[in-house]
């Protein structure tokens, strides 16, 4: 059902031929055709031929009499390709009976693990945590449905000397109160007055400072206080996620405490295996190919000086078990940019240990920031880091009034529900809709725009088809009903919806879902051209069962990709 994917299988025997040897016909979409193949203009200077005559030679001994309509050499070499409507119409129909739409399963199952989102205990999650929680998410989403066997990994700030401090201030205050404190939300509160007193009152940091010691021994009665913090934490987290609409759920989270244990025995192999080195009285680890500007080898510590363990140690030791015990084979950990370094020596450490060694693999599905309108990090007008239910709630509560406004007959509750729909859709489409390697604006107008490359766009064209199937008053198209594109508009929506299995395919492989995105929006553009040009219910006979099978597919395409992005389809917007 991947038509780029066909003409390519039915053209690569013709060019091996031609090549004595195998070829990438470099089939792409075209302007002056469905399709164009490049590659006799590459192959010319290999065989000490004319391209054109590379081309008519290669057209002349393809295979496609059944697929297109013409085959011709155009320009100094280029082969243009016109799929045959019959031909065109018969991969429509197929992917309309196909469930997945022409995404098979995956014949070969991977266990994977996406780190994601990683907030800190007893700190509220700001603008920051975006992208990370938006982009693991969505991986997630798109693994699991190809069939990989996905494990989330939610890696909590939930251990280290900070905490000495902040169970301290949650004596002072009394379990009950702070309990309520904590449940309010407003952890951001209960750590700032916790460091106020830290570094205001030194009896109170060597209590601290004594908790500390307590809690890395194992104290029954400081755990208990710990979990108390951590408790509260996880229940406000999980309140953002779930307005948020993601994933993640209370058995995700594997904070860093969860590897304390193994961070002694991680150590200790890396020092068996004669990776460890002392350096300033510090245990590192010196992998290969790590340098810094000055041409010297870059440590990455694992245990300071004073003997407490690193987060490479903690990174370690969590990779170690990702691939050791629960067997996972590719690791993602969606993090910001800046820790490009960071992981890059780590996964080089983990492979020199043999922690990290085919099949597995660790990639860093970096991203960049957020920006605000003045193209700096966006901020509070108060200048400190945005909460990130502040920008989600005010996004909901945008476009809640936009739903009132273009439809008053919806009621309150629909409305309320289209509103989180949209808004929290248009947050996450700006940031998925961007190339992750770059920074984005945050723009409120452009997020909640009918036009152009926005989640209400795409939501809009998914309602719009739905209104369709409303007014024909049937649920869907008839599942037999022959599909017959002859209009331009028509061809050109068949061939659109007929990509849909190669962009999940590649972004699979890359986790670059501005690709997905950018496809989408091809297929709502196309939609949009043929419902102006192609009537569907003032059509008769054959061609309305055909419109409405098309019509049919393009929703179902763009709610799957959405699904896949981590964004509702409202039925009616």
């Amino acid at each position: 059902m991947d038509l780029e994917k066909l003409l390519t299988d039915r053209l690569a025997p013709a060019f091996a031929a031609v090549a004595g040897g195998p070829v990438d016909p470099v089939v792409r979409r075209s302007q002056h055709a469905d399709f164009q193949s490049d590659a006799p203009l590459a192959l010319a200077r290999r065989l000490g031929r004319p391209p054109r005559a590379i081309a008519a030679e290669v057209r002349d001994r393809a295979e496609l009499a059944d697929l297109c309509a013409a085959v011709e050499v155009s320009g100094p070499g280029f082969l243009n390709l016109t799929v045959a409507d019959r031909a065109l119409g018969d991969l429509v129909s197929a992917l309309a009976a196909d469930p997945r739409l022409g995404v098979p399963v995956v014949a070969g199952p991977e266990t994977v693990v996406v780190d994601y989102s990683a907030p800190n205990v007893a700190k509220e999650m700001h603008v920051g945590h975006l992208r990370s929680t938006v982009i693991g998410d969505a991986a997630a989403r798109l693994l699991e449905w190809l069939g990989h066997r996905v494990r989330r990994a939610n890696h909590l700030g939930d251990w280290g000397t900070p905490f000495g401090m902040l169970i301290e201030h949650l004596v002072d205050l009394g379990e009950a109160e702070a309990a309520q404190e904590l449940s309010m939300g407003d952890l951001d509160g209960f750590y700032t007055a916790a460091r106020a007193k830290f570094d205001d009152d030194a009896a109170f940091r060597e209590r601290s400072r004594l908790r500390v010691v307590a809690l890395q021994g194992g104290d029954a009665a400081t755990l208990r206080l710990w979990q108390l913090l951590v408790a509260q934490s996880e229940s406000y987290f999980l309140t953002v996620y779930d307005l948020l609409d993601v994933t993640l759920s209370r058995t995700d989270f594997r904070g860093e405490s969860s590897y304390h244990e193994l961070l002694a025995p991680t150590v200790g192999e890396l020092d068996r295996l004669g990776l460890l080195r002392r350096s300033d009285g510090a245990e590192c680890v010196f992998p290969s190919g790590s340098v810094g500007r000055d041409g010297e080898p870059l440590p990455l510590i694992v245990r300071k000086s004073d003997g407490g363990y690193g987060y490479p140690a903690t990174d370690l030791a969590a990779l170690r078990h990702r691939t050791g015990t629960l067997g996972a084979t590719r690791l993602l950990y969606v993090v910001g940019l800046p820790q490009r370094r960071h992981f890059e020596m780590v996964f080089a450490t983990a492979a020199q240990a043999g922690w990290l060694a085919p099949p597995a693999r660790a990639e860093h599905v970096g991203f960049g920031s957020i920006l605000g309108p003045d193209g700096r990090m966006l901020r509070s007008r108060a200048g400190g880091a945005v909460k990130l239910v502040g920008l989600l709630t005010e996004a909901v509560e945008r476009a809640t009034a936009l739903a009132r406004e273009r439809n008053p007959e919806l009621g309150e509750a629909e409305a309320a529900e289209v509103g989180r729909a949209v808004g929290i859709g248009a947050v996450k489409y700006a940031d998925l809709s961007s190339d992750r390697h770059k920074d984005y604006v945050l723009d409120w107008e452009r997020m909640l725009s009918l036009d152009g490359n926005t989640a209400p766009y795409l939501q809009y064209a998914y309602s719009r088809i739905r209104s369709i199937f409303r007014r024909a008053g049937v649920a869907a198209a008839r599942p037999d009903a022959a599909v017959e594109p002859v209009e331009p508009a028509e061809r050109a929506l068949a061939i659109e919806l007929l990509g849909f299995p190669a962009v999940v395919d590649e972004v699979a492989g890359s986790l670059e879902f501005h690709h997905l995105a950018a496809y989408l929006h091809r297929v709502a553009s196309a939609f949009s051209a043929f419902y102006e040009r192609c009537p569907v219910l003032r059509a008769e006979g054959p061609a309305r069962e055909s419109r409405l099978v098309l019509c049919d597919v393009t929703a179902r395409v763009l709610h799957q990709g959405l699904d896949l992005l981590g964004i509702r389809t409202p039925e009616r917007l």
